[in-house]
């Protein structure tokens, strides 16, 4: 439909002619259920936006103003809204379009609006309108009347709703474009300060919102220190709420403060006590709704939580910890012993759980979390041992249930009083009541994830036969399925050697649960299994021809619905059985296995069923056990992957402040107004599919070629996957070891340095942090954990540009001459040692894959490299004379000029002191290395007779075996062409060498390659004839007696 057409021309002139009637009909059928009708709407609404702007604004802007009907003046508010929303798209922002006269006119009839309206809703539609349209136009000047109109509305007592608009549009502008309001920072404080004491609580409301905006858009915390004096009248606006039984209106105020304890956590320091004391007070009472004492609550956890902006501020207030702790582990008790619990036929069944219980673990978790171990295990030592004196079943169970929520955050001291822990929690294995008993097993389970390998190898004595012992509760299946689920947890932090000796009960146990018990705890003993056979490896291969015809039964069998996840866990575990006895074992049964999955694979599965994801990593974990004899089986596996992969993110987008219900399956983001929902089932899919990509390609190699091109076209566009962190990680493993374009490569480039941004900002966020006045032992302990996991970030970039460089060569140095900027402040002495010593190892990458092409950088990072030689970390020092050693293996006339001053650094290197304790040997090793290198090639710029025999004297090298091979060979072949300076005058040093030799031999394959073994056996019986026997006599008596045994032994073999 073209605006030329005479027909439509006629309409728009209707619709936008002196009639309104007409114009309003069209808004109304916007709302139509008719999809026809609310199609030509939609159509007929854009043209008039397109051809007639100004009109069309204006027709909207009286529908606000000038409609009886509500439902039209509250579409006209939304629509008019839409159009003075400048959003992630400028060009749908309409204001600069319109003629003078019609702004002019616009801002009139909105402002009026704010007095005529006298429908809540519609007005705080118009003040976001007019918040959107001034945060467009505000600081440009567009709207110079808009803050004195406001600053005198909120002064009108004697019409609160005004003062209401006015404050909901200080708090928006705040959000938008706070930096124009805070000049008025003066006017503001007693502005909001009266709107606090107003008699009418929505304006109350309206100013506590206000107040928290401005606040948190206050640059400095000497701005922000001005407002102080607003707490106790913010504080009152909440209480007032509550005591007049407005709860809503309280709850609404709860979750501003949250707002405000997450965000500028400081600015309630000073009156903490009064604040935090008053939350409690509210999570306490009994008469008020659970929602508003949960917020309550959520109110201090989040001040616990803000460590990075108050770090240590709340440890300052132990009562206030120990209340709360109290009043979230009475939240535990509220449980009921439903019957559907025992009966039920899945792990998740939750019954006679309450909300109440739900929310108080979580908060246990984050309480610990936030606090840690110090703090939080002070106050749980004089609570547990009263609730599990208890006569009560709830206050035993919540004792286990709050153990296994705080051992997270706890861990580090738990692991100190491990024997207390472990005692308290076996002791609960024998309590009269099943649900207790479930804690205690549960509390197991998440002790073996959060305190192993600590609890295995203290522990295992006491606690697997426990486990065993309670998978034989065939009264209570809900216990046996549990018990082999925590073996599952114990067993993942174990070693084969701790499990060795329990294999025969465990293994018999989850056998004989595998045929007598119900569907749920046959699924927890097929993942128990899986487990311990995934731990124990080989030693596995005695129980697998008892173990492997109950699962492959299964994996035909249960093809009923209702078995699905039972099928699943089968496939998982005889996958993991597989890779656990090896290849030669499992070779007949995997061959029938992969028949049936290949049948299961063409059947049509409905979209919810765990075969899929199940099926993926069994054909992964077949690949790696059976290795290229898989090869066949990848036409029939690689197509659904790379649909899997490349599955769209099913994506729902909201506005930000709707109040859609939480859905578990969901996953959401804030991005500026919208709320972005992610369905998490299939990111899941994706990230596994990502990853498994990566397992074939590692396992298969050259077999893997077929499918590169399009594995690559499927990863690189992934490396900006929004969504899922794991999809991103998967996707740059599987990118590193595959062939891209040149487009693929910038895009991994850019990530890149994205990264080192976002690092180089956590790391000033950390420094600022370490200078808070709260700030304690147990934030630096944090601290020092956080600057740990930052260093893993580097170690991944380092490891992605090495295999760039190694892959791409002198073509990659366009790249490396972009990233240098990011790269170069890495080797600054300010810089963590990990820092350093992968900027090191970056440049040392460059040097020895990109050959001359690498030469023009020699000037720019020598100088440092020079420099590091000598630095305190032995790493640095590692990476660094590494790096002098390709320097003077291919950097040819331009490392001439520093052999002297790199000969003086490799020396401080070999000859400290402490060159030889452990951890100083790989530096010592690979200087040595270098030292040979600048024998090798730069001969002619050194003292010889000097250097070549203090270089022998350093051999043989013994920590770093990959630089051994590569010196000892050296040292072979200086030795065949008869190298005069090394053999010294009168072959003076010939026994120092046939010494090093047999060390080097006596070592075995450690020290030196079969090949350049052979050949210094070959050279050891040439001496043997050639030399004179006398000479050959001392030689051979300068060796120690065992080398002398040996020597023989190797040369008469």
């Amino acid at each position: 439909m073209a605006a030329t057409d005479p027909t439509t021309q006629a309409q728009l002139g209707l619709l936008l002619g002196l009639d309104p009637t007409h114009f309003e009909t069209l808004i109304s059928h916007l709302m139509s259920s008719s999809n026809e009708q609310r199609s030509a709407a939609e159509s007929l609404f854009t043209l008039c936006k397109q051809n007639q702007p100004d009109a069309f604004v204006l027709k909207l802007a009286q529908l606000v103003h000038g409609s009886t009907q509500t439902e039209s003046r509250a579409m006209a508010a939304i629509l008019i809204r839409k159009q003075f929303t400048i959003g992630n798209d400028p060009t749908t922002f309409i204001y600069p379009h319109l003629a003078e006269s019609t702004r002019s006119n616009l801002k009139s009839v909105l402002l009026s609006s704010l007095h005529s309206e006298t429908n809540k809703s519609i007005v705080r539609k118009v003040c976001d309108t007019i918040s959107e349209l001034a945060a467009g136009i505000l600081e440009d000047g567009g709207w110079p009347e808009l803050l004195p109109f406001m600053f005198q509305c909120v002064t009108m007592a004697e019409n609160p709703n005004l003062q209401e608009s006015s404050l909901l549009i200080f708090s928006r502008l705040a959000q938008y474009i706070g930096e124009t309001l805070v000049p008025h920072s003066n006017t503001l404080h007693s502005v909001f300060s009266n709107a606090l004491h107003s008699k009418t609580p929505d304006v109350r409301i309206a100013a506590l919102a206000a107040t928290i905006n401005f606040i948190q858009c206050l640059p400095s915390p000497a701005d922000r220190e001005r407002f102080q004096d607003l707490v106790p009248f913010m504080m009152e606006t909440l209480t007032e709420a509550l005591n007049s039984g407005a709860e809503v209106v309280a709850q609404e105020a709860l979750e501003l403060l949250i707002e405000l304890a997450g965000s500028e956590p400081r600015f309630l320091r000073k009156r903490l006590g009064d604040v935090v004391g008053a939350m409690l007070q509210i999570a306490e009472a009994k008469n008020l709704e659970e929602g508003t004492q949960h917020l309550a609550i959520e109110f201090v956890v989040t001040l616990a939580e803000a460590r990075e902006r108050a770090p240590g501020m709340m440890r300052k207030l132990p009562q206030v910890i120990r209340s709360l702790f109290g009043i979230l582990m009475n939240m535990l008790l509220d449980i009921e012993d439903d019957p559907m619990w025992h009966s039920a036929v899945a792990e998740a069944e939750d019954a006679g759980e309450t909300s109440n219980y739900e929310f108080g673990q979580e908060c246990l978790d984050r309480l610990a979390i936030s606090l840690g171990g110090n703090t939080i295990l002070q106050v749980a030592s004089e609570v547990f041992p009263q609730f599990l004196a208890a006569p009560e079943w709830q206050k035993r169970h919540a004792a286990m249930i709050s153990l296994a929520q705080i051992a997270e955050g706890c861990s580090k001291v738990m692991i100190k009083n491990l024997g207390q822990v472990v005692a308290m929690v076996l002791n609960s294995f024998q309590d009269p009541h099943a649900r207790v008993r479930w804690a205690a097993i549960n509390a197991i389970g998440q002790l073996s994830t959060d305190l192993g390998p600590h609890l295995q190898v203290q522990f295992h004595n006491q606690v697997l036969p426990a486990l065993a012992g309670a998978m034989d509760d065939f009264q209570n299946p809900r216990v046996q399925a549990h018990a082999a689920s925590a073996v599952l947890n114990f067993s993942e932090n174990c070693t084969p050697d701790i499990l060795a000796p329990y294999l025969d009960g465990i293994v018999s146990k989850l056998l004989v649960l595998l045929q007598n018990g119900n569907q749920m705890v046959q699924e927890g003993a097929l993942t128990a299994l899986a487990s311990v056979a995934d731990s124990s490896q080989e030693q596995f291969q005695k129980y697998y021809d008892a173990v492997m015809p109950y699962l492959k039964n299964i994996l035909v069998n249960a093809n009923d619905k209702t078995y699905r996840m039972l099928r699943a866990k089968a496939m998982e575990c005889i996958s993991l059985v597989g890779m656990a006895v090896g290849k030669d074992k499992f070779r007949d049964d995997a061959k029938q296995v992969m028949e049936f999955l290949m049948s299961l694979q063409g059947s049509q599965m409905e979209t919810d069923d765990p075969t899929t994801s199940y099926m993926l990593q069994a054909w992964a974990r077949l690949c790696k056990c059976l290795g290229q004899d898989f090869l066949p089986y990848m036409s029939v596996v690689m197509p659904p992957l790379l649909q899997s992969a490349q599955l769209k993110a099913d994506v729902t987008i909201t506005s930000a402040d709707s109040d859609a219900d939480e859905d578990d399956g969901i996953e959401t983001i804030t991005l500026g107004d919208k709320r972005i929902g992610i369905k998490t089932s299939i990111l899941e899919e994706k990230a596994t599919a990502c990853n498994m990509i990566c397992c074939y390609a590692d396992e298969l190699k050259e077999g893997f070629f077929p499918w590169v091109e399009e594995v690559v076209s499927t990863l690189v566009p992934l490396l900006k996957f929004y969504f899922h962190e794991e999809v991103r990680k998967a996707a740059v493993s599987g990118v590193s070891g595959t062939l891209l374009d040149e487009g693929q490569v910038r895009s991994i480039v850019e990530q890149i340095k994205k990264v080192i941004i976002a690092s180089s900002v956590r790391k000033q966020e950390r420094a600022e942090r370490m200078k808070a006045e709260d700030f304690d032992a147990e934030e630096g302990e944090i601290l020092k954990e956080e600057n740990e996991q930052e260093e893993d970030v580097f170690d991944h970039v380092g490891d992605c540009l090495g295999t760039l460089i190694k892959t791409y060569k002198a073509s990659f140095l366009p790249f490396f001459d972009e990233l240098s900027s990011y790269l170069m402040p890495m080797w600054g002495s300010d810089k963590t040692p990990e820092e350093r010593r992968i900027a090191i190892c970056i440049f040392d990458d460059i040097v020895e894959y990109c050959r001359e092409a690498a030469l023009k950088y020699y000037d720019t990072y020598l100088p440092f490299l020079l420099n590091a030689c000598n630095d305190e970390n032995p790493d640095v020092r590692q990476a660094a004379v590494y790096g002098l050693g390709v320097c003077a293996e291919f950097g040819g006339s331009a490392f001439k000029p520093l052999v002297v001053e790199a000969l003086s650094r490799l020396n401080a290197v070999i000859g400290h002191p402490d060159a030889q304790h452990p951890d100083n040997v790989m530096a010592y090793d690979n200087a040595v290395s270098a030292f040979g290198k600048i024998c090798q090639f730069h001969r002619d710029s050194i003292d010889a007779a000097q250097v070549v025999p203090a270089w022998l004297g350093c051999l043989p090298i013994k920590g770093d075996l990959i630089e051994a091979k590569v010196v000892h060979d050296q040292l072979c072949s200086m030795v065949e062409r008869s190298d005069g300076e090394l053999l010294g005058p009168n072959n003076q040093y010939l026994p120092k060498i046939v010494a090093v030799f047999a060390e080097i031999l006596c070592a075995g394959k450690d020290l030196a390659t079969e090949q350049t073994a052979n050949r210094m056996i070959n050279l050891l019986k040439q001496l043997q004839q050639t030399l004179p026997p006398a000479t050959l006599a001392s030689t051979w008596s300068s060796l120690q007696p065992q080398q002398q045994l040996a020597l023989q032994s190797i040369l008469s073999s």
